[in-house]
């Protein structure tokens, strides 16, 4: 169940697919159940996928690459989702050109390409459903592709029958039927069977 850079692809189609036609709605509009509106959560996309690539290819033990990506003031809605795209593709492109015991920083536990692929299609799923949601929309998850990542990111979670609930639910986003909201979750960063878990 280990995840490649093909679902980062499809996580990318999946919310490319969803957002694309709404390129001419409000984007000031607030971001589902977020703070910030639809503009500020794709920028933040952007930067968090580039952030990942950095990581990926420049392999730091013990810090994020220090940058911020941003996009100009008055990019249009379009322009914003090429912007989510373009660090979606470089994430992808990054993973592929490395090899699977490489390690580079995240805080939940030094991360190999697989982990920093599964963290990549997290933010863009569950930010990709925060703009949809803001701008009236809806986005279809591959359903593998979210039982890999909430299997190589939340491997103590318990079965949850359908894997985009299970990883809204494993991320916080919703309740379900016995299981309310979490709160204070994080997912494991690290590797299978690594021990690299910092400390609380």
């Amino acid at each position: 169940m280990t995840v490649r850079a093909e679902a980062l692809d499809e996580a990318l189609s999946c919310v490319s697919s969803a957002l694309g036609p709404a390129i001419g709605g409000d984007w000031t509009r607030p971001a589902g159940d977020l703070e910030w509106d639809c503009r500020y959560t794709a920028e933040h996309l952007g930067d968090t996928l580039l952030s990942y690539a950095a990581q990926v290819v420049s392999r730091p033990a013990d810090h994020y690459v220090r940058f911020l990506a941003k996009t100009d003031a008055d990019a249009s809605p379009a322009e914003l989702l090429e912007f989510v795209i373009a660090g979606g593709r470089l994430l992808a492109a990054a993973v592929r050109s490395s090899r699977p015991g490489e390690r580079a920083y995240h805080p939940t536990g030094r991360s190999d390409p697989a982990g920093f692929a599964a963290m990549g299609c997290v933010e863009l799923l569950l930010h990709g459903d925060d703009i949809a949601q803001g701008l009236g929309v809806a986005i279809d998850p591959p359903r593998d592709t979210c039982a890999r990542v909430v299997a190589r990111l939340f491997p103590e979670q318990e079965p949850i029958p359908d894997a985009w609930d299970a990883l809204r639910w494993c991320a916080g986003r919703i309740d379900l039927p016995g299981r309310p909201r979490r709160t204070g979750w994080k997912w494991r960063g690290s590797p299978p069977g690594d021990r690299s878990i910092p400390e609380e």
